[in-house]
């Protein structure tokens, strides 16, 4: 038996079942004139949203109380088809998110207020699966509202998608990390004299090292080891790419202030050798 706990609007409704606990129900008119405490029976028009943390869930319930339904449920189908296409199951936070987001996102159009995504190129170029689902994100705002937002609004949708690909525990930040992979790069393809093929396998592999580096780096959980086996071998066969990966460690240093292993730097020299020997 379902009861009201909040009427959000007259759409939206917080109800909470003995059994299954609180969640949000979508359907039109659900809310109007009804009163915490009373008994709700859904329909089959009702769109029911999974449960979310306490505090996301009244973070979200005080946001739907001032902005229309509708964008929870573009919300909805956006998280839909990128789980679909990434095969993968986002954070549950996402819907708070990104429909706090998108609203933001639309307010600013409407005001002609452009905020620059300063870095739309990293993540355009190091996470084009989730860049795609922000473009078609667009497209869904502007079937649903008549508006369409800026491309970059494609990348700072693929920032939320990113990070809510990441357990709620781990504090992980996709542009920082886009910044990251992006110096890198630079910095590679200058020191080994090669321009890649971004469409090439050999650079995909190497930016899928850069994603899991940056992720270890940003989430503390590097590399280490207690020798310099794979470092000594990687010195005697690769020993420009190690060179190249050790300007690597300098950036990392002075820009992080933070210092890498010699493992970490071994990895990066092996990847940088397939890269640069493939181009």
């Amino acid at each position: 038996m379902l009861r009201i706990k909040k009427v959000l609007n007259s759409s939206v409704v917080l109800v909470s079942d003995q059994d299954s606990g609180e969640f949000i129900v979508l359907e039109k008119g659900i809310g109007y004139g009804r009163k915490p405490g009373e008994i709700v029976e859904l329909k089959e028009e009702s769109r029911i949203f999974v449960q979310l943390s306490w505090n996301d869930q009244n973070q979200l319930a005080e946001l739907l109380s001032t902005i229309p339904s509708g964008y929870l449920e573009i919300t909805q189908e956006i998280v839909a088809f990128a789980q679909q296409e990434l095969h993968t199951i986002l954070n549950e936070h996402i819907y708070l998110a990104l429909t706090d987001h998108l609203h933001f996102a639309v307010e600013r159009y409407e005001k002609s207020m452009t905020v620059t995504n300063r870095v739309f190129w990293e993540l355009k170029s190091f996470y084009p699966r989730e860049y795609q689902v922000g473009v078609r994100a667009l497209d869904v705002v502007e079937r649903e509202l008549g508006i369409r937002l800026p491309l970059e609004e494609a990348a700072n949708i693929a920032f939320h998608i990113i990070n809510a690909q990441k357990e709620e525990e781990v504090q992980y930040d996709a542009m920082r990390a886009a910044k990251l992979i992006g110096e890198v790069v630079t910095l590679v393809t200058y020191s080994m004299k090669c321009q890649p093929d971004r469409e090439s396998l050999h650079y995909s592999r190497f930016i899928s090292h850069m994603q899991y580096f940056a992720e270890r780096f940003f989430t503390d959980r590097m590399l280490e080891s207690s020798d310099d086996f794979l470092y000594a071998q990687v010195e005697q066969g690769y020993p420009k790419a190690l060179f190249c990966a050790e300007k690597v460690r300098t950036l990392i240093l002075r820009e992080y202030n933070r210092a890498i292993s010699n493992e970490e730097v071994a990895y990066l020299a092996v990847h940088i050798q397939r890269l640069a020997s493939r181009e």
